[in-house]
């Protein structure tokens, strides 16, 4: 393996010296497996090539990249080919030529003037892709770069360190690129003059370093791990407003969230992080306290995330979001203890985390995680492992083997664990509720139940296309509809329905507006919202309406099981905040009153999580975990976006703050407060 300066190849190019490519593998590891994989090769005159692929979870992209760099380090040409991570068709391109620039994707095309130095972003890219734009935005000298379509880039070194292979020794430096999205982005160089990818490590996840090296790189993980730590560290200190012991919220409707009612205006009292008393609108203080000036406006409970992946930036949108309280599906459990401690002790901000246990069958196909097990002993020793952390559920995958459900939930249930999971592959939605599980997630595992076979392998894609294919010709009428509803009440089965997760795979239009985050769009960073407007499934013009019409049958299906009394919870599966405000609206959409889908959003979850008697609704003696909304979201549920205010333990939160502090455009305004001292009348 050959390093090149890419200063050096640009010189030997104009010299019209031939030099041979240099080329570099890379191993693509999820949780310790090798996934896939990444080969770049650079040659004369700044030329690039990639190809990366990888698979975890059944899925994963297959790109091919042809790059030019110019003399600034930007692209003067770049062009991307292959399939996306749920097998859409890409076909991406862009060419800089003076002051003009052009380019065409899935999600928009442009042509335009433009001056000065800039760098475009690709929908889809490899992890080369990340490192051209590093290198461009070093070459800049500390200067923001604008990005194409649009926002301002700029770079920053977190660490540098050396790692040591069969005793090669390289010089690394860590570094954050910002503006990219709304967490920076983390990317790993050579230390050097040709500053070459040298790793991209997303910490208890995934790996990408070179060839070999994917052992030696674990002391990257700690170091990249810490320097985030204090940026999260301080800006969790920034937006932390801690008013005193005693608070008292004035003139606020307050949400009955176990009847689903609205009072008249009433002022809640909090001491010491609790709710301590509620009163009619217009109450005497007796003691020093701040006060907050609700205006009328309407206070819910903290609201309840129930199916979240957390990471440790996208805590801090569920926070703006007005989520208290998220249930972790799925995550590598070392780095999410660690999550959830930092959270509770104040050092970060965001939700509390309850975690469910996550359990894989050992497969080609296996989303892989801390228990992928290879037979039914270890599936119940990940069980003992979970039941002796103290987790209250498990969740069970893809992989699991259909004859392991009804021993494993039985064996959950005796050390007092709920279960629930995706209902593995060859197997039904009623077999899985019949084996004992008490929680059934996604909607599309619910509506496959009408659709699959015993020869069926949703272990892949075709637990996503063969909805968009076939749940337009489910009659909700049959009897083995009704059946199945039947079946879900006398086991009083929850379900986890990830609604919004499913809406843009089969309601997008490549290029379309993304009806998910269409109503957010216009305040995120472009090159989010450029995201959304791409499509990952790969949905022919001709099937359009057909995926829309099956999507619209998993709304009416939700809306039966409401109706028939099955509990339904909100969940999300995807960028926190913005998507369990699409996940109410879209309940709200499949029959159920708005009221209603506040409740699940709030008591449902306390309930199904055990901790109805300490959050869940705003009574006294209950955690001050509470949120304060401009407008009336018990009518209009869409209101629920204009979060004023969030409470976490009687620690205040301004969304404003937190979304201005990641590069988004604020929704609400902060209450008026008035602080203890000159708050007494």
């Amino acid at each position: 393996m050959r390093d090149f300066s890419l200063s050096l190849l640009l010189l030997a190019c104009s010299a019209g010296v031939a030099q041979a490519a240099a080329t570099t593998d890379y191993d693509i590891v999820f949780s310790g497996q090798l996934s896939g994989k990444q080969t770049t090769s650079v040659a004369n005159g700044g030329r690039i090539t990639t190809t990366m692929s990888y698979r975890n979870n059944g899925r994963g992209p297959d790109l091919s990249e042809r790059i030019v760099v110019a003399a600034d380090g930007t692209y003067a040409s770049y062009r991307v080919t292959g399939t996306s991570t749920f097998g859409s068709k890409i076909d991406e391109s862009y060419r800089r030529e003076g002051d003009r620039v052009r380019w065409h994707s899935s999600a928009d095309r442009g042509d335009r003037a433009l001056t000065g130095t800039a760098q475009y972003l690709p929908v889809e890219g490899s992890f080369e892709a990340d490192a051209v734009l590093a290198r461009a935005l070093l070459a800049a000298g500390g200067r923001k770069v604008a990005g194409v379509p649009g926002g301002e880039l700029s770079i920053e070194k977190l660490a540098a360190t050396t790692v040591t292979h069969a005793g090669e020794s390289r010089a690394v430096a860590l570094f954050a690129i910002r503006g990219a999205s709304i967490e920076p982005s983390f990317i790993w160089l050579t230390d050097d003059a040709d500053r070459q990818l040298f790793a991209s490590i997303y910490p208890g996840y995934s790996l990408v370093a070179p060839r070999g090296w994917t052992q030696d790189v674990a002391p990257l993980e700690a170091l990249q791990k810490d320097a985030e730590a204090k940026m999260l560290q301080a800006l969790a200190a920034r937006l932390a407003h801690r008013l005193g012991d005693e608070i008292v919220i004035r003139g606020a409707r307050v949400f009955d969230s176990e009847r689903a009612t609205l009072s008249e205006p009433q002022d809640v009292y909090i001491h010491d992080g609790r709710i301590a008393a509620l009163y009619p609108a217009g109450s005497r203080a007796t003691g020093d306290a701040a006060s907050i000036d609700a205006a009328g406006r309407v206070l819910l409970p903290g609201l309840f995330d129930m199916h979240t992946h957390e990471g440790r930036w996208n805590v801090l949108l569920d926070l703006a979001g007005g989520v208290t309280t998220v249930r972790d599906m799925g995550n590598d459990n070392r780095t999410l203890a660690e999550l959830a401690h930092d959270l509770e002790a104040g050092r970060l901000a965001g939700p509390r985390i309850i975690a469910a246990g996550f359990i894989e069958g050992d497969s080609p196909f296996a989303s892989r995680a801390d228990f992928v097990v290879k037979n039914l002993d270890e599936a119940k020793a990940a069980v003992d492992w979970y039941a002796q952390h103290g987790y209250r559920q498990v969740k069970l995958y893809n992989s699991m083997r259909p004859e392991w459900m009804a021993p494993v939930a039985q064996y959950a249930h005796e050390r007092g664990l709920r279960v629930s999971g995706h209902v593995p592959a060859f197997a039904r939605a009623e077999d899985a509720v019949r084996a004992g599980y008490d929680e059934l997630q996604h909607v599309n595992q619910v509506m496959l139940n009408f659709l699959v076979t015993p020869e069926t392998d949703t272990r892949t894609l075709a637990r996503f296309y063969l909805i968009g294919e076939k749940a337009a010709d489910i009659d909700l009428d049959s009897k083995q509809v009704t059946d199945f509803i039947r079946l879900l009440k006398e086991r009083g089965t929850t379900l986890d329905l990830t609604l919004a997760t499913f809406e843009y795979m089969f309601q997008q239009a490549q290029g379309q507006p993304n009806p998910t985050f269409g109503m957010v769009a216009d305040h995120v960073p472009a090159s989010l919202a450029r995201s959304w407007a791409t499509n990952t499934m790969d949905i022919p013009p001709a099937k359009v309406a057909r995926y829309y019409a099956g999507y619209e049958k998993l709304l009416q299906f939700a809306g039966r099981a409401f109706e028939a009394g099955i509990p339904i919870l909100a969940g999300t599966d995807d960028i926190g905040g913005f998507t369990l405000h699409r996940e109410l609206e879209l309940e709200v959409k499949a029959g159920i009153p708005a009221a209603q889908a506040l409740r699940i959003a709030t008591h449902n979850g306390a309930k199904v999580l055990g901790v109805a008697a300490d959050s869940g609704s705003i009574e006294r003696g209950k955690r001050a975990d509470l949120i304060l909304i401009d407008g009336d979201p018990t009518r209009n549920i869409s209101d629920i976006r204009k979060v004023s205010l969030v409470m976490k333990a009687g620690v205040a939160y301004y969304p404003a703050e937190i979304h201005e502090a990641l590069g988004i455009r604020r929704f609400a305004d902060p209450p008026a407060v008035i602080p203890a001292a000159a708050s007494q009348p």
